[in-house]
């Protein structure tokens, strides 16, 4: 095993489409491996793909992200010039994807589901039913091959009357008989108490080494229920930040759970590949 695992990132988006296998060595070369991790099919068939290419190191999930279940944001960093379009549409999870889904599943080098959830950013009634539907219908595919899954939880921080997190923990204990990933953790103390309690372990970005706001969660949060990530090419760690992240920053993290839990770095590191091991069963 190496020394570090990034366990959601994206290299599969556009964003490194002039550098993407320099990208991947230089984490190799640097005994960090990779997660990639899906939005919807196109992104998740690159995931895939690029997985398979790599012996060992290189791995995916595949699935829907909540806010690609209708109209959204359009990012180019995710699909680049031109995606605009396809974005607009939406996918929708009907039996024909649905199968292509159960396809990309069969792939040995595929460790999960996602990512799917429930995103509040950007939201209307309308979007939240689509959204829901979509993920209980990837909890369902997670059931069918046991995979565990990989969650995106956002509240919007001007709309106090709902909580992502509950809605998806409360649909989550209806319908999953699986365990997984809180990806990006931006809840309060009560909800990670309430996912970790649940079984699902918590994973911390770049976000973490330059705001304070998760410290007394990754504090509280047992060393085995803990993950590293980085979620590029988003939110690079300190002393990255403002560039484009990249999984070999991955380290940034590690090093500073250690720093806020007070242990030392290569105990933490270690846990955290052991972590990835135990849940995605690499």
């Amino acid at each position: 095993m190496p020394k570090y695992i990034d366990i959601h990132s994206h290299v599969n988006f556009k964003a490194f489409d002039e550098d993407r296998e320099a990208t991947i060595k230089r984490a190799l070369d640097n005994d960090t491996w990779i997660i990639n991790v899906g939005t919807q099919l196109d992104t998740s068939k690159k995931a895939v793909e690029m997985a398979n290419k790599y012996k060992e190191g290189v791995y995916a999930i595949v699935g829907l992200h909540p806010i690609h279940t209708g109209a959204s944001y359009h990012d180019e960093k995710e699909l680049g010039v031109g995606g605009k379009e396809f974005t607009s549409r939406g996918e929708v999870l009907d039996d024909k994807n649905l199968e292509l889904y159960r396809e990309l599943l069969k792939d040995k080098k595929v460790v999960g589901i996602g990512e799917c959830g429930l995103d509040y950013y950007h939201m209307t009634e309308e979007s939240i039913d689509k959204q829901k539907e979509a993920f209980i219908k990837q909890i369902e595919l997670a059931n069918e091959f046991d995979k565990p899954l990989m969650l995106h939880i956002r509240n919007n921080p001007e709309n106090k009357n709902q909580n992502a997190y509950a809605d998806s923990l409360e649909i989550l204990k209806k319908y999953s008989k699986v365990k997984g990933d809180v990806h990006f953790f931006a809840g309060t103390e009560a909800d990670s108490k309430a996912f970790l309690d649940f079984g699902f372990t918590l994973s911390f970005t770049g976000v973490i080494t330059f705001t304070h706001d998760y410290d007394e969660v990754i504090k509280n949060t047992p060393l085995d229920m803990i993950m590293s990530e980085t979620d590029s090419p988003y939110v690079a760690p300190v002393p990255n930040r403002g560039k484009r992240n990249e999984p070999v920053y991955v380290k940034e993290i590690v090093k500073k759970i250690a720093e806020i839990k007070d242990l030392p770095e290569e105990e933490v590191a270690e846990a955290m590949v052991s972590n990835t091991k135990r849940v995605f069963g690499i």
